[in-house]
């Protein structure tokens, strides 16, 4: 039996947790369907058409993993690419709370979907698209943390937003 599986997440950007968890996904199902949410509930730093981009070019030359875009129910999401497996990423103890919730209102859902959750490499425990965001915002050194690609767009768009005067106000600080 083929096994798709499908790994929704905003993206923005992609970093070396969610490749950790997608290329694990690969090994363990036929296909998996790396699926950039074109409107999250979230201020985001890069667009979506940016965001697809960057997520193709950290899988290119990886044969059973699709990058594309969706909106909309994730679950219906999985309906229309013929995936009957959610994968999801755990980090820390608060992830697996909000994971839970989420896995439990997807399956009153679609109950013939699994979510399936994959736990982390501890390398990559710390990582998050948002503590990347603001490291970068503030000139540091992500290029350990995400595909070379996805560092070079942080850079450039950190570059830009400052010739602009104009900065995405994030509401965590690593300064605090």
């Amino acid at each position: 039996m083929f096994v798709r599986a499908l790994y929704p997440g905003s993206f923005d950007p992609i970093h070396n947790g969610h490749l950790d968890i997608a290329l694990r996904a690969s090994r363990i199902f036929d296909e998996v369907v790396v699926a950039v949410f074109e409107t999250p509930k979230k201020r985001l730093l890069f667009s979506t058409d940016e965001r697809l981009d960057m997520v193709r070019k950290t899988f290119d030359g990886v044969d059973n993993i699709r990058v594309a875009k969706f909106s909309g129910f994730t679950v219906d999401y999985a309906k229309e690419v013929n995936a009957i497996v959610l994968v999801r990423g755990l980090r820390v103890f608060s992830d697996f709370e909000a994971e839970f919730r989420m896995g439990l209102a997807n399956k009153k859902l679609a109950p013939e979907i699994e979510t399936v959750s994959i736990m982390t490499d501890e390398k990559h425990v710390y990582l998050s698209s948002s503590t990347i965001r603001e490291i970068a915002e503030y000139g540091g050194d992500v290029s350990s943390m995400t595909p070379a690609h996805v560092a070079d767009a942080l850079a450039q768009r950190f570059a830009d937003l400052r010739a602009n005067q104009n900065s995405p106000g994030y509401m965590y600080s690593l300064r605090d």
